[in-house]
């Protein structure tokens, strides 16, 4: 002992546990708070790729799935759909898909990796309603010009059967195209593609 009754060593031991109490301390609290930035298992499933049986799609027919709490439309275009298409060009905000609104395989004419079969998330990119499928050609309600494509009631912004938008309307930009991939010729997976498999 010092003069002072100070033992150095008693001291040493003392701070030297502390220490070692308050790491593991700090450590016990760190671990679920950490823990919890992860996504809960619900989360994860939402944000999961789906896959698609494409087998029983008929032309011209309409499948829903959902992705991300998103619907995602299948659409089994006919040859006269696709027809349709280089007919609208002048009419179109962003005819070339030059916005970011799909993955680099799509930016074409079919905003498509096979022009047969149209994928898309089905939100109207005005405020995200959900626009209105309508092949049909010339009906009353939208005009002898309307060769088919997708309709929003809510402001009325109009998509051709690629999901571009059409001049003038709300919607500022395209129908967003989700990644996607075959996996063979019957099915598809939805929320990811070759360049992230």
């Amino acid at each position: 002992m010092s003069s002072q009754g100070v033992n150095p060593g008693r001291r040493r031991v003392l701070i030297g546990t502390t220490a070692a109490v308050g790491a593991v301390g700090v450590a016990g609290a760190a671990i679920p708070f950490v823990g919890s930035w992860n996504p809960s298992a619900k989360a994860r499933a939402a944000g999961a790729p789906v896959e698609v049986d494409i087998s029983k799609l008929e032309p011209g027919q309409k499948l829903t799935v959902e992705w991300r709490g998103k619907p995602v439309w299948v659409i089994k275009r006919t040859p006269e759909a696709l027809s349709t298409l280089p007919k609208l060009t002048a009419e179109l905000r962003d005819p070339d898909s030059q916005e970011q609104q799909q993955p680099a395989y799509a930016v074409n004419e079919s905003r498509a990796k096979r022009a047969e079969y149209f994928v898309v998330i089905g939100l109207c990119t005005h405020l995200g309603c959900a626009p209105l499928y309508r092949p049909d050609m010339a009906p009353e309600d939208l005009g002898k010009d309307w060769l088919g494509g997708f309709y929003c009631p809510c402001h009325g912004s109009k998509f051709d059967l690629a999901g571009r938008v059409y001049k003038g309307v709300p919607a500022p930009t395209n129908l967003e195209i989700p990644p996607y991939k075959f996996v063979t010729d019957s099915r598809l997976i939805i929320g990811i593609d070759e360049e992230t498999a």
